[in-house]
Order: C-alpha cells, then sequence, then structure tokens
C-alpha cells in the first residue's frame, strides 16, 4: 500500500467513525502517537472499531485522536479517563513493566500475527497474575515483527555494529544492542527521523515497517537483517475500567467474546506482517537502499548473545514472582520453538 493510498485509507477510516457516531449509544475515544500514514492508524485502529462495532450491532463505536500525548504518558491519560483506549510501547517506560521482556527476547522467527496470539494466552496463564497495568484494563496484546538494524550507512556484519550510536525502544532491544557493543538513545518513534536526518545517531533498532510508517528509507537506506530479528517489541491496548463497567452488560460480553483478547491481538499482528512485507518491497524498490543478511557467522555469534540476555531477563522476571522460565517455555512451545 503506498503513502498516498495510505493516507486515504486513514482519513476515511476517521471519517467513517464520525458517521458512525451519529448512530452510536457509546463512543470511546482512542489515543494515538504513531503518524497518520502509520499501519496503527491506517488499518489497526479503524478495524478494531470496525470489529467493536459490529459485536454491538453499531452502539459502540470509537473515535481516533492523534497527538494528544507522547508514547510514556498513554497508560496515565487512560488512568485519568482522559482517554477511553490507547495502546502502550512496554519498553519505553522501563520500571513500570518487566514481564514483557519475555516475549520480546531474540531467537524466535514466527510471524507477528503467531506471536501475537501466543502472547495473549501467555498473559492470560502467566503474566496477568503479577498486575503491572493495575488500574486499568488489558484489552489485548501483540507484538511487531521481527526488530532490525536500519543505520546511514552500510553495515555487514554484527562487528560492524560496534561503537554505532543507535536509538533503542528500551527493553530487549537495549540489552542486545549494549551486548553488540552500541551505545544506545532512547527516543520516542516519532522522534525517529528527526533524529536519523540531523545525524543525532547512526541508525536505529526497529521494525521492519517502520521503513515506510516512520520513512526510513530517506534517512537509514541500510537494512541489515539477522533471523528471528534482534528483538521483537511489545504492545498492550488498555481501556478505562470505568468506561468499561459503564457499559450494559450485553455490550460487556460482546466485547470481551468477539472482540477483547485473541481477536484484536491476532488482527493486529497480522496488520504488522502486512506491513512489514511491504516495506521489504519498498526498500527494495527505493534507489539507495540496500538489504544486508547476517551471515552464518553472525548467526552463531548472536545466538551465544541471545543465550546470555535471556538468562538475564528470566532472572529479572522471576524476581517479580513467577516462574519466568516456565512462562517462557509455555510462550515458545505454542509457537513450536524450543
Amino acid at each position: 500500500m503506498n503513502k498516498s493510498l495510505l493516507a486515504t485509507v486513514a482519513a476515511l477510516s476517521l471519517s467513517a467513525g464520525v458517521a458512525a457516531h451519529a448512530e452510536a449509544e457509546h463512543t470511546l475515544v482512542f489515543s494515538s502517537w504513531v503518524p497518520p500514514t502509520h499501519n496503527i492508524n491506517a488499518q489497526m485502529l479503524p478495524n478494531m472499531i470496525k470489529m467493536i462495532e459490529e459485536a454491538t450491532d453499531g452502539r459502540v463505536t470509537g473515535e481516533i485522536r492523534m497527538g494528544i500525548a507522547p508514547p510514556p504518558a498513554q497508560m496515565d491519560l487512560v488512568l485519568d479517563g482522559a482517554v477511553d483506549v490507547a495502546y502502550v510501547f512496554h519498553g519505553y517506560q522501563p520500571g513500570r513493566f518487566t514481564s514483557y521482556k519475555l516475549v520480546e527476547l531474540p531467537g524466535v522467527d514466527t510471524t507477528a500475527e503467531a506471536a501475537s496470539v501466543a502472547y495473549w494466552n501467555l498473559f492470560e496463564n502467566h503474566l496477568a497474575a503479577l498486575n503491572e497495568h493495575r488500574g486499568v484494563k488489558v484489552i489485548g496484546l501483540h507484538t511487531h515483527g521481527a526488530g532490525q538494524l536500519h543505520t546511514n550507512t552500510p553495515v555487514d556484519s554484527l562487528a560492524d555494529m560496534a561503537g554505532l550510536k543507535l536509538r533503542m525502544p528500551g527493553g530487549v532491544a537495549s540489552e542486545v544492542g549494549t551486548a553488540l557493543g552500541t551505545t544506545g538513545i532512547q527516543v520516542p518513534a516519532p522522534k525517529v527521523y528527526e533524529t536519523l536526518s540531523s545525524n543525532t545517531a547512526d541508525g536505529v533498532m526497529m521494525t521492519i515497517d517502520s521503513r515506510q510508517g516512520f520513512r526510513l528509507t530517506e534517512v537509514a537506506p541500510h537494512y541489515f537483517e539477522i533471523p528471528g530479528g534482534f528483538f521483537r517489541g511489545s504492545f498492550a491496548y488498555i481501556m478505562n475500567e470505568d468506561v468499561f463497567a459503564d457499559l450494559p452488560e450485553e455490550l460487556q460480553t460482546a466485547l470481551e467474546d468477539k472482540v477483547f483478547g485473541e481477536p484484536i491481538s491476532r488482527m493486529s499482528g497480522a496488520v504488522w506482517d502486512e506491513g512489514d512485507a511491504f516495506s521489504i518491497q519498498l526498500t527494495k524498490d527505493t534507489e539507495g537502499n540496500t538489504i544486508t543478511q547476517a551471515s552464518a557467522e553472525d548467526i552463531a555469534a548472536f545466538a551465544s548473545i541471545v543465550t546470555d540476555v535471556q538468562a538475564s531477563v528470566i532472572e529479572e522476571v522471576s524476581a517479580k514472582g513467577i516462574d519466568a522460565a516456565a512462562a517462557l517455555a509455555s510462550f515458545r512451545s505454542e509457537l513450536g520453538v524450543q
């Protein structure tokens, strides 16, 4: 999907939502912090609103509002009742969330759709007990596709990464970057283009679909890929508890049965997968962009880094009060990975 078409889809989705408000009994206000043409705005949130409308026979709809607050403030927006629904990227708030790191670990070469469904099941069976999202209702969880390396100069091997100044999203990605000898800087995703265009950083570890969604083909033309990625980012859809409780019981049931949980987790992962495929093709079609695959030697060297980071994460999450090793094994078993 090209940029102009994405913009049109986003605009139509938002205008359709406005039209639906006139007929709906309840309008949920959604907060979004990525650019209008990003797949979250162009597809994920409109898809979720459509699912909500279908499940409730049009009695509940949604309205997307962009740029209300920066990414780290999204949970507080929902807690304070400033918006009804938002999505959070867990890595932006170190200390507030920890258990998400289990799904961010590299070494799992799978689709975002499969990982997102497995993530929801992991949450229900293991992570919910930690109550890390206290005060809000978790209505969906998803991962993006494999997080890869995007730079302004070519990177031909892992050794070339040593000494690079890279924008990191936090979480496991930052731990992996440190192990590879890079210097990490944390910048919210909406500021990535500016950071790279000003040469404040040499590159970013970020989603594949960011090559389109955040215009990385323009400022980080060189793409380096390792199987399964360097990390896999974690998102949660959250809802104000009081807003949900105020809905009629039959609407609560419809949303729980047909939208919340696995359905929107699966949908969101599938959208990431489509976006990744589009961005790979965009990279191939964009003059001056390159794609480099990790060598067998790099893959073997990275495996030992993964082992060390995984041990650190298991220890950190276990300290929160769950059997993190068992939780990780459950997640990976569902994905057919040892």
